[in-house]
């Protein structure tokens, strides 16, 4: 079986076989010309094959050329840049990581660009495409210099780095989010833009682009001869006369410039900078030298021409030529990449080296009451408060009206309206931090959550397909097809993570990949469908607890009322299971089946809270860290501590987003990733490995 991993001393010492190397490149190069010629032949016009070959023999029509120079070569042009600035960006990024999952999407170089780009464009500061193209590598630099140092350059293994670039994505693209909510009209358009579309009205925007990436290209390729040396480690590198920080920096430097380049054409295309050097390492067994960078730079950027291309015609050919103009390209990329991904995470082998560990020591009894009684008292005050603020402040004795059933018919309507808002918010961030809490001490490690385990991605899925297909679809029949939505996919990444028995690095990076995968079906489902769709998808997606009423609450109650009881019968086992797969297993704990039962019960509770205030980010794994740090590593007193904390934390979030820009209202899980992005950053951090 052949296993996908940067290029090994071994490898590099393999001569290059120039005619094969030369005839992957004519292969390739073929390749690209015949899809070429299919792209151009497609589109929202009638002008097909023949018209264009008339036009190339000089007896086409006028209009036949118009349609080609304004559309369909704007198109197939910003393809070609667009896949090879990302195929070498991600081959410079594997090597410079050592790691076969490194690329601009999982190191956070999109979501960065991304934010930084409508971050002007909020503030309505109009920008030529060069100023663009600076504002992008700025932000894209940034994101991926953050993400590099949480995970010490991607040498401390694949599901640290993998994790914290998605963390800082996630919190990126909160952030963004947000601000696309709130300054819509000058962002309009630039949520289809966000998933990456080859949409072009000119050649502008890829003519300035063009000398950027090659500018990119040239410095990458003077810098292969020294990403061969360096793939050969830091110590042997620097012992043959390599400067290898300075080496990373300017690798870093060339893969985020190019990164960019192709943000700024097209939005953030996802996963080719991944797909597109794996498909080159999968014929490194068959094309000795192939992985010399001066033969796998160039071949990787042809490849990520051919991804971007062929998933461009697919995706016309499926849908039409108008869907074409309304579906980003980006989004078939990011389902193809999704599934590479998960091909990779299965040929992964555990490191057996944990992130961090769960434990975090011993405190007193005391503490935890101490603790407990605090946090009861914080949550009575979070529940006044969430009552008392909003669009309307009110007085406590307006709330001692309203409960003695004494308060004006304005106090009362108002009141009303805020109960229900005010109990989801509670208690579906107690069950997130229930869950968060099962899922950490379950795979052992504490950068894991419900959301990366693609839990919330799934229930995303089935929760928009029945906005979008039945909008006036009951609370019931919503929750419901959430909750299946929810359980299929958790389903799906147990049975992929399963190989042998069941590795906590594996299950966490197929979860990566099936919620990547969601997060591009749903977007495909938003912008397909009818635009007056698309605020309340966000929204709803955003996490809000606009508009809930009392019976929308009752299935995250049954599930608290019914699995919470469960975890905690159990919490003796966690305990055990956090600690490795020995200990458990010599003390009698059937570890598998405890595993499944416990995911699963974490699995429901996370699906029943979705369902109930869709997607809230960051509770399940902010809550947990917290509660052991406040009352240490025992899951009797963890568990009780992370569900006030979630409870807190949520309702929190809640009043504030309904206060903040009042009458205008912000979801409360963007509020929750905002609060929750920095304290994740400052726990990759302190749990860093140090290299030399």
């Amino acid at each position: 079986m052949t296993q996908v991993t940067a290029p090994a001393a071994e490898t590099l010492r393999q001569p290059v076989r120039t005619v094969r190397v030369a005839g992957v490149f004519v292969l390739v190069a073929a390749a690209i010309i015949m899809l070429a010629a299919v792209h151009l032949t497609q589109g929202t016009s009638s002008i097909g094959a023949g018209d264009l070959v008339r036009l190339v023999i000089g007896r086409g029509s006028d209009d036949a050329q118009n349609v080609l120079i304004a559309s369909r070569l704007p198109r197939l042009l910003a393809g070609v840049l667009v896949g090879v600035a990302l195929g070498v960006a991600g081959a410079g990024l594997q090597s410079l990581a050592r790691n076969p999952l490194a690329s601009p999407d999982t190191l956070g170089v999109n979501a960065g660009a991304y934010l930084a780009v409508v971050v002007v464009s909020a503030f309505g500061i109009p920008l030529p495409v060069l100023s663009a193209g600076g504002v992008a590598f700025l932000g894209g630099l940034a994101a991926a210099g953050l993400v590099l140092a949480l995970s010490a350059g991607g040498a401390t293994g694949p599901t640290r780095l993998i994790l914290a670039g998605s963390a800082v994505a996630m919190a990126l693209a909160g952030v963004t989010t947000l601000l696309l909510l709130l300054y819509r009209e000058e962002t309009v358009g630039t949520f289809a833009w966000g998933a990456g579309t080859l949409v072009q009205t000119d050649l502008h925007a890829v003519t300035q682009m063009a000398p950027i990436v090659a500018l990119g290209i040239v410095g990458a390729f003077l810098l292969a001869a020294k990403l061969d040396i360096l793939t050969l480690g830091d110590d042997t590198a620097a012992v043959l006369g390599v400067h290898v920080r300075r080496v990373r920096i300017l690798t870093t430097l060339v893969t985020v410039l190019l990164s960019a380049a192709a943000v700024t054409v097209a939005g953030p295309v996802g996963f080719v900078g991944l797909v597109a050097p794996v498909l080159v390492r999968l014929i490194a067994p068959i094309v000795p030298g192939v992985l010399r960078h001066r033969v796998l730079l160039p071949l990787s950027g042809l490849a990520g021409v051919l991804v971007v291309l062929a998933a461009d015609v697919i995706l016309r050919a499926l849908f039409g030529g108008q869907a074409g103009v309304e579906i980003p390209t980006g989004i078939m990329t990011m389902v193809v990449g999704a599934g590479v991904l998960v091909w990779l995470a299965r040929r992964h082998r555990d490191s057996g080296r944990s992130p961090g560990g769960t434990g975090s020591g011993v405190r007193s009894r005391r503490t935890f009451w101490l603790v407990t009684i605090a946090l009861v008292v914080l949550l009575v005050v979070a529940l006044v408060g969430a009552m008392l603020t909003g669009d309307a402040f009110l007085r406590t004795g307006d709330l001692v009206n309203w409960i003695s059933g004494r308060s004006g018919r304005a106090i009362t309507y108002v009141l009303d309206q805020r109960i229900p808002r005010v109990l989801s918010a509670i208690l579906c961030g107690a069950a997130l931090a229930i869950a968060g809490t099962t899922v950490q001490a379950v795979c052992r490690n504490p950068l894991a959550e419900p959301g990366i385990l693609g839990i919330t991605g799934g229930a995303g899925v089935g929760a928009v397909t029945i906005l979008i297909l039945v909008p006036s679809a009951s609370i019931w029949l919503l929750s419901g097809t959430a909750a299946v939505a929810a359980l299929l996919t958790f389903g799906l990444v147990y049975v992929a993570s399963w190989r042998g028995g069941l590795s906590s690095d594996r299950l966490v990076l197929i979860g990566v990949g099936v919620s990547s995968a969601a997060t591009a079906i749903t977007t495909l489902l938003i912008v397909a469908t009818d635009p007056w769709n698309l605020s309340l998808a966000m929204t709803w997606l955003s996490g809000s607890t606009y508009g809930r009423t009392l019976p929308q609450i009752v299935p995250v109650t049954i599930a608290l009322a019914v699995l919470t009881p469960l975890i905690v019968h159990v919490r003796r086992e966690l305990d055990l299971l956090a600690l490795d797969d020995d200990v458990p297993r010599i003390l009698g704990v059937r570890l598998e089946r405890t595993r499944l039962v416990m995911l699963l019960a974490a699995a429901l509770l996370t699906a029943a809270a979705v369902s109930a205030i869709g997607v809230v980010g960051f509770v399940g794994l902010v809550a947990p860290h917290a509660a052991r740090a406040l009352v240490g590593g025992r899951h009797a007193r963890i568990l009780p501590v992370a569900a006030l904390l979630g409870a807190v934390l949520v309702s929190l979030a809640d009043s504030l987003g309904r206060t903040l820009l009042a009458p205008a209202q912000i979801p409360a899980g963007l509020l929750t990733a905002l609060i929750g992005a920095p304290y994740f950053v400052y726990l990759l951090w302190r749990t860093r490995v140090p290299t030399r």
